[in-house]
């Protein structure tokens, strides 16, 4: 059973960093893609960034230039760093595995407030 484990959420200022990770367990192969998504209350959830077994990223508009997706296969772990973040950033991140359907993280909350 394929598992996603977030971690490194929190409260920051804005214009601050931060980094989540994404642990899966129970994937034997790299041909999947791994992803971000995230949702604001009251919101759908949406894409941040997407990136594929062989290193190609895909990013939501709204983050180019300040987010970067990143993988270690060997690790089964997928990365995002978070750079300028913005208030209308706030919202839960998902992890995201996609191989033939979707697995999903419980999600890790970020919040951008002075």
């Amino acid at each position: 059973q394929v598992r996603l484990v977030e971690s490194g959420g929190g409260l920051v200022q804005p214009g601050g960093s931060l980094r989540l990770s994404c642990a899966a367990s129970g994937i034997s192969n790299r041909f999947y893609l791994m992803g971000w998504y995230r949702q604001a209350p009251g919101n759908q959830r949406d894409m941040v960034a997407t990136i594929t077994g062989g290193g190609v990223a895909n990013y939501a508009d709204s983050v180019k230039g300040r987010f970067t997706i990143s993988r270690d296969n060997a690790k089964k772990s997928v990365y995002l760093q978070m750079n300028s973040l913005k208030p209308e950033d706030t919202a839960v991140y998902y992890c995201n595995l996609r191989i033939g359907i979707d697995y999903w993280g419980k999600g890790t909350l970020v919040t951008v407030s002075s």
